[in-house]
């Protein structure tokens, strides 16, 4: 949030002005490709350099090297404050600005001073390497292969090793050691002692947000037995650890000179040094400052790429690091927004791979990448040997379970898919005779058909519409179990990974079997309102239900786990009794139809005959009273 701006407030404006209209009042732009270009309105020059993406909502300029969006153009050019340049856009695209909160002015106040003495003591640590005290750390930097000539482009500097150095010199520019604290520059002892500098006898690397302003710094001790190597400030109300990236300013200014070209990929390293490699390769890329990467932070990289490249080290904090950002990212993935993984190779990190092999082997490596879904199959795949069925079942229901963790339900069933499609592949699957049905066969189908012909030929009108409704509804016995299972989803939970794989018998009710499982795995006690409730935010309403209430109707006496004046542990047992009949049903169903084929091929009828007649029981059971549903489902259930 910038002042009473927020994030929110502010794309919404830039969401509706074209970056090319505005800018074009003041320059003359030509459409040259994807982009328009112009000259530059900062430099006096005969040969256009000026480029206006429209696409990425950014300028940039080639002769300056100013880049920015909307508002920083207004900025650059007219020189309006932040907030001006908010406001004249904001009444270009007809949006209310928000009204002024006292408290909130008071606040951006504060973090405006804080800001003022983070830019001094970025401005002290870089002139303090350059003097005597950071001899050490030039010749460590120099090891690291950065030249001098780069240390300006990211802002390097050095903390010496006095307790109060920045300290006395941001206090002699009239700073309050209560500030300096707030600012996080200082730390204030527990005992009531006198603050001390928190940065000493560190390299210091700036932290910048989005638009370039410093924030926060991290530290890299000099001295290999100091307890933490790299330190980072605290959160402070400038610095939100959990909002940003290390290098994204940068990482911008690359994605926007990328003119007329596709977009380069935006890659997420774990460390500083990696995030300056890439950078000084032509690679975007940002860092989440030894934290996992978090939800906002992956909500600011897919603003700035569909599918940001997630680039861990390959040890086992660089594995546990890569899992974590699978689990965290699985439930806000959808389509045009994931993820890819690289593992630069020989267990080395980017800015190993710079030093040794170059910017072309860096691209190259970083280029080859692994989608989300193969590398989160992978993960699963190599938990633990599959030397056992117990465990390649554990494996499959792990799987599924991570399919239903993902809220877009078409992405939640793509991925199922997906992930159980490489299941299978594990394991080779034995050869299926083919068969071609014979003339008995022929014979058969026609008959079947002549049937359905005739019925529909001499239907009345009323017939055909009552035949229609039924062609669409979904089968009784199935609606029956669905209704159930929403007004009470703990029936699911000793069948829940049979529903995810076979739904409720009828693909009709395939996505709310879908919807109805990713609940259950979501939430461990769901009661029907609550169900409701949030099945309706999926877009399942109370009229949805009612005609499936209609529906499970038509099942009658064959759902008495239907009956609300029943023991709850009653009707879930009859429940799952039905839910076991119908899936028996279905296979028996499809034993039948082979069953049919075999006849045509060799003309034996028994093994048809003997499968029917164990269907039409099991039907007529599924259609009976279910006095003693135990008794009668004794000779078809397996033992």
């Amino acid at each position: 949030m910038v002042g009473r701006f927020d994030e929110r407030f502010l794309e919404e404006i830039k969401s509706r002005l074209r970056p090319s209209d505005v800018i074009g009042r003041t320059v003359k732009l030509r459409k040259q490709g994807r982009e328009y270009v112009g000259l530059s309105p900062f430099n006096k020059e005969k040969t256009p350099s000026f480029y206006v993406n429209d696409d990425k909502g950014q300028f940039f300029d080639f002769s300056s090297g100013k880049n920015g969006d909307l508002i920083t153009f207004l900025q650059e050019t007219e020189r309006l404050s932040f907030a001006e340049a908010v406001e004249r856009l904001a009444g270009e695209a007809g949006v209310a600005l928000p009204e002024v909160d006292p408290r909130g002015a008071e606040q951006e106040k504060v973090r405006q001073g804080l800001a003022e003495w983070l830019e001094l003591a970025a401005q002290w640590f870089e002139g303090e390497l350059k003097r005597p005290a950071g001899r050490e750390a030039r010749a460590y930097l120099a090891t690291r292969g950065l030249p001098d000539s780069e240390w300006g482009r990211f802002r390097l500097g050095f903390s010496p090793s006095s307790r109060t150095a920045l300290k006395d010199y941001l206090v002699a520019k009239g700073a309050r050691p209560g500030e300096l604290i707030e600012a996080g520059l200082l730390i204030a002892p527990e005992d009531g002692g006198q603050p001390y500098d928190r940065f000493r006898d560190r390299i210091i690397f700036p932290i910048l947000d989005a638009r370039g302003r410093v924030i926060s710094f991290g530290g890299r001790a000099m001295d290999p037995q100091a307890r933490a190597k790299y330190l980072n400030g605290p959160e402070t109300p400038v610095f939100h650890k959990g909002h940003q990236l290390y290098g994204l300013s940068e990482a911008r200014k690359i994605i926007a000179a990328a003119s007329g070209a596709e977009t380069p990929p935006l890659v997420v390293v774990e460390g500083y040094m990696d995030v300056i490699a890439c950078h000084r390769a032509g690679v975007p890329a940002v860092a989440a400052m030894g934290t996992a990467l978090g939800e906002e932070q992956m909500e600011v990289l897919w603003r700035h790429h569909p599918e940001p490249t997630l680039c861990f080290d390959g040890d086992r904090a660089g594995r546990q690091a890569a899992a974590r950002s699978m689990d965290r990212a699985l439930p806000l993935l959808r389509a045009g927004r994931s993820f890819q993984f690289a593992i630069v190779e020989g267990g080395k990190d980017p800015d190993e791979v710079l030093r040794e092999q170059g910017a072309p082997a860096l691209k190259a490596q970083l280029s080859r990448t692994t989608p989300f879904a193969e590398a989160l199959f992978i993960r699963e795949r190599d938990a633990e040997p599959l030397d056992t069925p117990e465990r390649k079942t554990a494996l499959k229901v792990r799987l599924r379970k991570l399919a239903a963790t993902i809220a877009d339900p078409d992405l939640a069933g793509a991925y199922k898919e997906d992930l159980l499609g490489r299941f299978e592949e594990l394991s080779p699957r034995r050869e299926q005779p083919v068969y071609s049905p014979g003339a008995a066969g022929r014979a058969l189908a026609n008959h079947g058909w002549a049937k359905r012909k005739a019925a529909l030929t001499g239907a009345t009108p009323e017939a055909k519409d009552a035949a229609e409704r039924m062609r669409h509804a979904p089968k009784a016995l199935s609606a029956a179990l669905a209704v159930a299972a929403v007004h009470d989803p703990g029936v699911l939970d000793d069948a829940i990974e049979r529903v995810g794989s076979h739904g409720f018998g009828d693909a009709r009710l395939d996505g709310l079997a879908h919807e109805l499982v990713a609940l259950r795995y979501e939430a461990e006690h769901l009661e029907f309102d609550a169900a409701l409730r949030r099945l309706q935010a999926r877009g399942f309403g109370p009229d949805d239900l009612a005609r499936l209430e209609r529906d499970a109707s038509r099942a009658g006496v064959s759902a008495p786990f239907l009956d609300p004046t029943a023991a709850r542990e009653r009707t879930r047992d009859l429940w799952r009794q039905a839910f076991d009949l119908m899936l028996e049903l279905e296979s028996l169903e499809r034993a039948v139809t082979v069953a049919v084929q075999d006849l045509a091929r060799d003309g034996d009828s028994t093994t048809l005959n003997s499968l029917k007649s164990e269907r039409d029981h099991l039907r007529k059971l599924l259609n009976s009273d279910w006095s003693n549903p135990e008794a009668a489902m004794a000779p078809v259930l397996p033992h």
